[in-house]
This record gives structure tokens, C-alpha cells and sequence, in this order.
């Protein structure tokens, strides 16, 4: 299985990445505020989903 390197993609790439990586923390504190007084279905997929990008982030797999 090759790793993902982050650093082997074009520069553009790679600012998208940044990017995503910076905005995706403010977001989730959001929809989790947001989950836990109106918790709908969505809600509570779309926070699943924010909290795996987050720990991805975290965990530099991405």
C-alpha cells in the first residue's frame, strides 16, 4: 500500500489541502453545537463525517 504524501502534489493541490485542513475544525465545533440541539439524521452523519476528516488531519493520513 503506497503512502500518501502530501508534499508530491502539485502546489495547488496542496493548497487546497491546507486549506480544508484550516477550515474543517471551525466547521465541525459548529455542526457539533449545532447536532447536539437539533440532531438529525444528516446532522449527525455530516459530524461523523467532519470528525473522521478532523482525526485524519490529526493524524496526518491525509
Amino acid at each position: 500500500m503506497a503512502r500518501f504524501y502530501r508534499f508530491r502534489l502539485p502546489p495547488w493541490a496542496r493548497k487546497c489541502i491546507v486549506i480544508i485542513e484550516v477550515s474543517v475544525t471551525p466547521i465541525m465545533v459548529f455542526q457539533l453545537v449545532r447536532t447536539l440541539l437539533i440532531p438529525t439524521t444528516f446532522d449527525i452523519l455530516l459530524t461523523g463525517v467532519l470528525i473522521g476528516l478532523v482525526i485524519a488531519f490529526y493524524l496526518e493520513w491525509i
